[in-house]
């Protein structure tokens, strides 16, 4: 848990580059790869997490400008990772601004349980991560190696001497 905002800063840009690194492997082609056919598309999904950290944000206090064309996912995969790494920036130095160390240890309503602002924080990155694996079968599927997140994808594992990688 975080007992500091420089701690869950620094967790938040680790992230926020792994996860910048899966955005820009996307192509406007890719965006349209859905999970079903009924399902979302992966467009939808990395749309729907870019824009979710400002309102996330704004639902526990802090004061944060919403993306106002959060319905509308663009068609553009350059539009979408730009966007991302702006809003993560910017939400950094919004938490840094807004809340300090002993904000972390508040509760709030979260979803339905008493939460810190701690796990409330933590909740906005795990959601991220989520998506983030979902996003990376998605890419899969639509024909695009995926960045190794927290360790090579599978085309990489012979760079490294290993011929029949692990499952």
């Amino acid at each position: 848990m975080y007992i500091s905002i420089s701690d869950f800063i620094k967790e938040w840009n680790k992230e926020a580059i792994l996860t910048q690194n899966v955005l820009d492997g996307l192509t406007d082609e890719s965006l349209e790869q859905q999970v079903y056919p009924e399902g979302r598309t992966l467009g939808r999904i990395v749309w729907h997490f870019t824009t979710s950290i400002p309102d996330y944000l704004a639902h526990f206090g802090l004061k944060i400008d919403r993306i106002e064309s959060s319905e509308n996912v663009p068609s553009s995969a350059r539009e979408i990772a730009i966007t991302f790494k702006n809003v993560s920036s910017h939400a950094a130095k919004i938490i840094e601004q807004q809340w300090t160390d002993e904000s972390l240890g508040q509760i709030q309503e979260a979803f339905g349980r008493q939460e810190t602002n701690a796990s409330i924080l933590m909740g906005l990155i795990k959601h991220i991560v989520h998506h983030r694996g979902q996003v990376t079968v998605l890419m899969r599927q639509a024909g695009i190696k995926p960045f190794g997140v927290y360790g090579p994808p599978k085309e990489d594992w012979i760079h490294l001497g290993v011929e029949n990688p692990p499952l």
